[in-house]
């Protein structure tokens, strides 16, 4: 399994994003049940503003370092580099490795037209992928009746990989319950699917390379995303840099207890 490091009060993965794909599809071949969370930066600053939903995220099986100032704040915190390992990525990756390792895969979330959208995307560019099943759920909580009927329909239909589409931190939630439920791994993909199957645009690759993907989608839908990038970016900016000073400080008095220690001169002696 992947190694992971604290950032803020979250525990991220780290590796190569070759490596996050076969862990992910090594988790879908055991049929081990567990769960993927894709964190950005509002990810963290949501989990830093509630302890339920930072449970939820630090009991994932796996969480990736989606977005650059995660990817970055390894070096700032931990001093090591990390590639950014996002979903919109991440998600064509996994879909050619469920071909390649025959693996099934299930979608689950969305409206029923991103559905049928996924159905016919997938048909012309994933000719081969075994897609075993797709399921717009209502835009409402599920009563007992009805959440059990999903679970037993995904179980049953020999998923390994169950996509899940119902934005953060809802997926996120709803994978938490589902796990020990549903014998796959389940990974929350957000709005990487509308990217994928063409209904949304993803910024050209200068801006992607140059940390200002954010702003492309910004620019783009305005209204919904300008809390999520003035503010609780800015909040992730500021926990960030008070871990560091805290960090820092720690280590300092380390290094002078270090100093003043005599016991400690004579082991390093």
């Amino acid at each position: 399994m992947l190694k992971k490091e604290r950032i803020l009060s979250i525990d991220i993965s780290r590796g190569k994003r070759d490596e996050f794909v076969q862990s992910i599809s090594d988790l879908g071949r055991k049929k081990k049940s567990s769960y993927v969370c894709v964190a950005n930066a509002h990810m963290l600053v949501e989990a830093h503003w509630s302890k339920d939903f930072q449970r939820v995220v630090n009991e994932a099986d796996i969480v990736t370092p989606d977005g650059m100032p995660l990817a970055k704040s390894f070096k700032i915190l931990h001093g090591i580099e990390q590639e950014r390992v996002d979903g919109m990525s991440l998600l064509p990756s996994l879909l050619e490795c469920s071909i390649a390792e025959k693996l099934a895969v299930y979608f689950y979330g969305g409206s029923s037209g991103l559905i049928e959208h996924t159905r016919s995307f997938v048909e012309k560019e994933f000719p081969l992928l075994n897609v075993v099943g797709m399921y717009s759920p209502p835009f409402r909580y599920l009563t007992e009746a009805e959440e059990t009927i999903v679970i037993d329909k995904i179980a049953t239909s020999g998923a390994n990989i169950v996509f899940v589409a119902l934005g953060c931190p809802k997926q996120e939630q709803w994978m938490a319950e589902m796990k020990d439920k549903i014998p796959a791994v389940l990974i929350g993909i957000g709005g990487a699917l509308p990217v994928l199957i063409g209904l949304q645009k993803r910024a050209p690759v200068w801006m992607q390379k140059s940390s200002l993907e954010w702003l492309y989608r910004l620019v783009r839908e305005p209204r919904r995303l300008f809390k999520r990038y003035m503010v609780t970016n800015t909040a992730f900016l500021y926990l960030l840099f008070k871990e560091k000073i805290i960090t820092r400080r720690v280590e300092h008095g380390i290094a002078r207890q270090k100093i003043s220690d005599p016991a400690i001169e004579r082991v390093d002696f």
